[in-house]
């Protein structure tokens, strides 16, 4: 294994600048093996050219060596993040512990920042092991329980095979889901209508077992399309129907950080508090999808204009 070796030194004057410095290598996840001397892989040699400007600007020296790892060296151990880990553990516990309806908005800031400061670790985790993927299953379902927060009959998650459908199989149909829908509810009807049934009819639900026999359920348990193989609803409806474009597929990611969490896209907290005005002005779930409509034809627009 090639490694990359920085050795500098700075003016001992350099308090301030030390200490920036130092931040800086950590967070690029640099090894020390003692004041001056650190260790990244060759791969990520990068994350160093910044530390050497650094150095420079401050009129101190830093020297960049490529070197083999010495067969003594376990790197595992040199680049280990166990401690790191175990303080997203302590940091989900607590947010689990605490967990209130009232506090939602809080946790989903907390959860947030958790993800981002979570993705920022795995990038420099150059050595995974299991601490990685269980840490990440705890912060997924920890971000499934905040979204379930004060929302009433949420889709579970069903692993199925998600067979092609056609579109010609699925015109001028009645389509039903849950009154007050929020973001999947709300991007799945429009995607029916822009790209599957132009003349689809809705029905709100004020229960699941109310759906009728002769509609096609969305978006809740047991409906013909809900959450299925870790996708939300808007996901699965685009797999089924082979709906699949740059745009749509960032409209995805979006729709699924909003629903459920995960790796949060830019445009995620603009679309979410258009859509939480809406839903809070609104009480008629025809005219809130109507607007929403809108909103997702602005966002497809501008996508397709700028991805493709």
């Amino acid at each position: 294994m090639k490694l990359s070796l920085l050795i500098s030194s700075l003016p001992s004057q350099s308090t301030t600048a030390r200490m920036r410095i130092w931040r800086s290598l950590k967070s690029n996840g640099a090894a020390t093996l003692r004041d001056g001397v650190y260790l990244l892989p060759e791969v990520h040699s990068e994350k160093f050219e910044s530390v050497v400007n650094d150095h420079l600007n401050e009129h101190g020296h830093a020297y960049i060596f490529q070197t083999e790892a010495p067969e003594n060296v376990d790197l595992t151990q040199l680049f280990d993040r166990t401690r790191e880990y175990e303080e997203f553990k302590t940091e989900i516990s607590q947010i689990q512990n605490t967990l209130k309806e009232s506090k939602k908005k809080e946790h989903l800031k907390q959860i947030r920042k958790l993800r981002k400061n979570l993705n920022s670790l795995i990038e420099i985790d150059f050595y995974p092991n299991a601490n990685q993927s269980k840490i990440l299953n705890e912060l997924t379902r920890l971000e499934y329980a905040i979204a379930r927060l004060g929302e009433y009959d949420e889709p579970n998650n069903f692993e199925q095979q998600l067979n092609t459908l056609f579109k010609q199989d699925f015109q001028n149909k009645v389509w039903a889901t849950r009154k007050r829908p929020w973001i999947d509810r709300l991007a799945s009807a429009w995607i029916i209508q822009k790209f599957v049934d132009p003349q689809a009819k809705f029905i709100w639900l004020e229960h699941p077992n109310d759906c009728p026999h002769d509609a096609l359920g969305f978006d809740f348990d047991h409906a013909q399309f809900t959450h299925m193989n870790n996708l939300v609803t808007f996901e699965v409806l685009m797999n089924r129907f082979e709906l699949q474009n740059p745009a749509l597929n960032k409209i995805a990611k979006i729709v699924h950080f909003l629903d459920v969490g995960g790796n949060e896209p830019a445009e995620a907290l603009g679309i979410e508090k258009v859509l939480q005005g809406l839903r809070s002005t609104i009480t008629n779930d025809d005219q809130l999808l109507h607007l929403s409509n809108h909103i997702f034809d602005g966002l497809y627009a501008d996508l397709q204009r700028n991805l493709t």
